[in-house]
This record gives C-alpha cells, structure tokens and sequence, in this order.
C-alpha cells in the first residue's frame, strides 16, 4: 500500500492539476493524506470536488509552519511506502513505477526533477545541477542539504523512526532524509519524475536564492546532529 502526503495551505490555484496527475498512477487500495492548515480559498472544495475514496483530508491546527502540518498527514499515514508531495507540483507519468522500483532495495529514495515556472514551462532541465546537489550522507547533511521532499519516498521504517519530529526540526525533508541515511539508507537516482513548480508564493524557496545566513545555517545543522544522536 502506497500512502501519498501532501500538506496544503491555500492551493487552490496548482492543487487540482497536481492531484490529477497522482491519482491515476495508484492503486484503488492506496491513499492519499491531505494535512490542511486552514485554508481560507478554494483548496478543500477543490479536493472534495474530485470525489475520489482514496484522498482523505485531515485538519490540521494552523501553525503556519509546513513541517509540522507535513507531520500531521504522516501521523495518518497507512502506506507501506510513503511519498511525499507538495500541493502546486506535477508528477510525470512514471513516477510511482520508478519510485517503487527502486524502494524494493533501498529504504529510501530521491529522485531528480525538472524546475518550472506557473505554467510548467522548464526554466532548469535539472534540480540536482541547478543546486549542486550531493550524493552522500554527510554532505547532506555538513554542507548542503539535498534531500527535497516532494522528491522522496521511502518506507514505513523510515516513517516510523522519523516520527515525532524533534522541535527543533527545520523542515520535514531535512530531518527524514538524515534518519533515513544514519539509520537506513538513502539512493539518489537520475530521472526526472515531477514538475517542481516555482511560481513565487512557494512555502519553501528550495531551488532559489538561500534567505538563510551562516548562523542559521550552522544553527539548524547542529540541532539536526544533536537530534540525530537522541534519537538513537
């Protein structure tokens, strides 16, 4: 069973095309979790209007912080193998049958994607080579993260060992992605499996110029370490 994440706030304009482009790629027995941080716009009616069995809402307390909203949707979660998403990408065609493919052997896996503006016309033919992204478990986790969420799937162990977020977590992708490389393992593969949509009101500015400065940096690293080793 495949349990799909997404966390929603406000998505109104980007949800329909991304959930249309999900659905068909999953079994009638899979689900997909909908965390909401109480949207004010069209977003739950949107969803609801699809009327599929498999999509099931979840209301989360609005905190404003998608970490802990993507939190809540995967303390729902049933799957055996867990995907996440954002709310304004598109997935190819392809990319549960390459995920699944690849998390047969691997606990988790990350998935290369093309970079788009609203209309999904590709500005970058790669996020790996636009970020500079790194392949091993330390990089990821000393120099530069590289673990994008709406690129990941993994199992349920991962899930398992992952939850709760520490509090001092700075996103759910960054905090997965190094459970699943300290305490499992982690396969970075080479295709292009989503849309990954920058449109200027993005909840996270992944694939932009970094808002974050040296001591944040160092900040949100060390209580990752720190977190890390408590979790044992």
């Amino acid at each position: 069973m495949i349990s799909v994440c997404i966390a929603t706030y406000n998505g109104a304009q980007f949800v329909r095309q991304q959930l249309e482009s999900i659905l068909p790629q999953l079994a009638p027995s899979d689900e997909i979790i909908i965390s909401d941080d109480g949207s004010t716009d069209d977003t739950l009616r949107i969803i609801r209007s699809l009327a599929d069995p498999r999509i099931k809402v979840v209301h989360h307390q609005s905190t404003g912080h998608s970490a802990t909203n993507f939190e809540h949707a995967l303390q729902h979660a049933k799957g055996d193998y867990i995907f996440l998403s954002d709310q304004d990408d598109c997935w190819c065609p392809n990319k549960v049958e390459v995920m699944m493919r690849s998390l047969r052997s691997h606990a988790c896996v990350v998935s290369d994607c093309y970079i788009a503006d609203k209309d999904l016309h590709i500005t970058h033919e790669s996020f790996y080579a636009t970020s500079g992204t790194h392949f091993t478990k330390w990089q990821n986790l000393l120099l530069r993260n590289g673990y994008l969420g709406c690129c990941m799937a993994f199992r349920r162990e991962v899930l398992q060992k992952s939850l709760p977020f520490p509090k001092r977590a700075p996103m759910h992708d960054i905090w997965i992605g190094n459970i699943a490389a300290m305490y499992f393992d982690v396969v970075f593969i080479p295709e292009k499996l989503i849309y990954y949509r920058r449109h200027g009101h993005n909840a996270t500015p992944t694939g932009g110029d970094s808002v974050t400065n040296a001591w944040q940096k160092f900040t949100y690293r060390w209580n990752v370490i720190v977190s890390l080793i408590r979790r044992r």
